[in-house]
């Protein structure tokens, strides 16, 4: 007698193919997704902001546990977009659910001199107003860290009152002076000059690294390569925080206290245009000026603790960068990830059969 025909047969109905791909397409996504989320990404060089230390048309890897992976802070989102979707050039998310703040640990903090991948804090303004994490990917070099006392002066940035050593391939703006003699195209190629403009037949601002001016000096019809900074006190009006008061520019600025969580600050005339901003954007808080008065959600107050920490990001392009001289502090939840090394690199302007960097491929981001 059979004891078992009570049991339901168990024999597992075998998935059909269709039904296996499917699976496995699925898994790869999310598998991805994760990937992408909390541990590395791709990220291609979009501008000359950084030349020669990063080109256009340089891809990289973004490091995500370096400096530990921000969780989502909004988590409906097209998969693999940033903030627009290909094509069609809508919204690639919905900003109705909004989480807070919050990064894993990582491997260590950003410090100065790193290559950092970051969200552009302006896109909180009009006519974006995008949510922190969906906000433009910009990259640039770090110059001051929470709590440094940053100054520029002549295009040279001092952090706590010690010269800072200027990238090794940076790139200052220079006036070149030839015998009236146009630069040779060639040597312009070989040297990667950039020209600015081309004020008379014999006289250029350019942009170049400071071996490229050294070479330059010695070629047959250069009278003269100078670099080429504004001077100080003459106020330029782009330049954060934009008050005129201050008298600053791209290349004298300061001192500057970046802000460290925790860190208060005695708020007057001059302290006030300097923090605005963070106080308000970046942490949220309502502020109102009446006449010599601050009110900070409603309260007079002279002084403020700030909640988060606050970096100063610089292009290595020093005369062709929009960075934080122009759009002030990047906040810590800002921050996307390290720039760890390049995994191909094209020079769009090249010829078909030297399209491609070699000798650029599983570099790092030179210091």
């Amino acid at each position: 007698m059979n004891w078992k025909f009570w049991k339901k047969s168990r024999t597992k109905k075998k998935k059909s193919t269709a039904r296996e791909w499917i699976n496995a397409f699925v898994f790869a996504i999310i598998a991805a997704a994760i990937i992408r989320i909390f541990f590395i990404e791709a990220y291609v060089i979009p501008s000359g902001s950084m030349e020669n230390t990063l080109l256009i048309g340089d891809y990289l890897f973004v490091s995500k546990v370096n400096y530990g992976a921000r969780t989502p802070i909004t988590p409906i989102a097209f998969p693999f977009t940033h903030h627009t979707m290909p094509f069609i050039h809508t919204k690639a998310y919905w900003d109705g659910i909004q989480l807070p703040y919050y990064r894993l640990p990582g491997f260590g903090e950003v410090k100065k001199g790193d290559v950092v991948v970051f969200n552009y804090p302006m896109d909180a303004d009009s006519p974006y107003y995008r949510p922190v994490d969906k906000r433009e990917n910009y990259i640039k070099r770090c110059q001051a860290t929470p709590g440094d006392t940053l100054n520029i002066i002549d295009a040279q940035v001092y952090i706590n009152g010690k010269a800072e050593p200027n990238p090794i391939n940076s790139k200052p703006g220079y006036m070149v002076r030839t015998n009236n003699t146009p630069i040779d195209p060639q040597l312009v190629k070989d040297l990667r000059i950039e020209i600015r403009y081309q004020y008379t037949p014999g006289y250029y601002e350019v942009f170049m690294t400071r071996q490229a001016a050294a070479a330059l000096k010695r070629q047959p019809g250069i009278i003269a390569v100078n670099e080429s900074n504004q001077v100080r006190g003459v106020y330029e009006q782009d330049v954060f925080p934009n008050d005129p008061a201050l008298r600053w520019n791209a290349d004298n600025m300061g001192p500057i206290i970046l802000p460290k969580k925790g860190w208060t600050v005695k708020l007057n005339s001059l302290t006030f245009p300097v923090y605005r901003r963070a106080i308000t954007v970046y942490e949220n808080n309502k502020v109102e000026v009446i006449g010599r008065d601050i009110l900070i959600n409603g309260k007079k107050t002279d002084s403020y603790t700030f909640k988060l920490n606050y970096y100063w990001m610089m292009g290595d392009n020093r005369h062709n960068s929009e960075d934080s001289r122009y759009w002030g502090f990047v906040p810590e939840d800002h921050i996307v990830g390290k720039a760890v090394f390049i995994w191909m690199s094209i020079d769009s302007t090249a010829d078909l059969l030297n399209k491609i960097r070699w000798n650029r491929i599983f570099h790092p981001p030179a210091p």
